[in-house]
């Protein structure tokens, strides 16, 4: 296939050109280096520096062709967003709707998009989330999510265009930016690798579903060619607060410090956790990795890049 992935240059998706690339499918990254490294980039996949925004991405469309759009660039923190709503909406709705516009018009087959099963379910009581729960965003980012998968609908309604949603959990491993507001088990890695300081938000007692990365991209591997338009959840099932997280990476870091708390942020949930039975009948898909395991194998990859 020849595949278009948006953010490969980025913690998810240069892990999943790298498995793209590595099944032989022929890959192309668009990319605004906003986030994204070059160094995350593989060298068999075609670059374009470019952002999603952007009316050039026409021409990118036009020469490339292509079989699949793999959708990951975003504006990914829920405290910019609730900070900056505007610049989250440029970027991920009207970003989405540039693709999806210049999908329709090359004769896209398929559009992968990768939500998020946290903010789109918002406070819910119901957990873990299942698909079927009404969308309850309660932050921008979230709405977002939410605007892009309604779109999503609508063009495969009106233009025919494939799609599978798939909604993450925490996703967390190698690659993973720790500068910045996203990403705690990076950012407690880095810090605590480096005897700098951890900050945990509020009590603590926040709960999320931890799913690691190389499950996140066996999911966009088997969505190429499973579960057409229509939503999944990509989780664990597991919930584990931030003070448990910090405890256990305390461990494998060897860190000495104690833990310390700040205030609690804008737009974040409480408690978030997501029922991943329907990836698993439909897409034949599982996570593999246990916490524990996924944990000590981001530390390592953290220690072996600061050395």
């Amino acid at each position: 296939m020849k595949i278009l992935v948006t953010g490969g240059a980025g913690f998810i998706g240069s892990n999943i050109v790298d498995a793209y690339v590595a099944k032989g499918h022929d890959v192309e990254v668009v990319d605004n280096l906003s986030n994204g490294k070059r160094e995350n980039l593989n060298p068999k996949a075609v670059f374009h520096h470019l952002d999603i925004t952007s009316p050039e991405l026409g021409q990118i469309f036009e020469r490339g062709h292509y079989d699949v759009v793999c959708h990951h660039a975003a504006q990914a923190s829920v405290s910019v967003s609730v900070k900056e709503p505007a610049l989250d909406a440029q970027v991920n709705i009207l970003g989405a709707i540039n693709l999806l516009e210049n999908s329709v018009k090359i004769g896209v087959k398929k559009f992968l998009f990768a939500s998020s099963g946290g903010t789109v379910y918002g406070a819910t009581e119901h957990l873990p989330a299942v698909e079927t729960l009404p969308f309850d965003a309660s932050s921008p980012y979230g709405v977002s999510k939410v605007a892009t998968e309604l779109y999503l609908r609508v063009y495969s309604s009106v233009h025919g265009l494939k799609y599978t949603a798939l909604r993450y959990a925490n996703v967390y491993g190698p690659r993973q930016d720790p500068h910045g507001e996203a990403g705690v088990v990076a950012i407690f890695s880095m810090r605590m690798l480096s005897g700098g300081k951890p900050v945990i938000f509020g009590d603590g007692e926040n709960m999320r579903d931890y799913v690691y990365v190389g499950d996140v991209v066996d999911a966009n591997v088997r969505a190429l060619t499973a579960g057409d338009n229509d939503c999944f959840n990509i989780g664990s099932g597991v919930r584990v607060s931030t003070n448990q997280l910090f405890a256990e990476m305390k461990e494998l870091t060897g860190y000495k410090g104690n833990d310390e708390h700040g205030p609690a942020r804008a737009g974040d949930l409480r408690d978030s956790c997501l029922n991943a039975s329907k990836a698993k009948r439909i897409l034949g898909w599982s996570p593999k990795m246990s916490f524990k395991d996924g944990l000590r194998q981001t530390v390592e990859w953290f220690r072996n890049k600061a050395k």
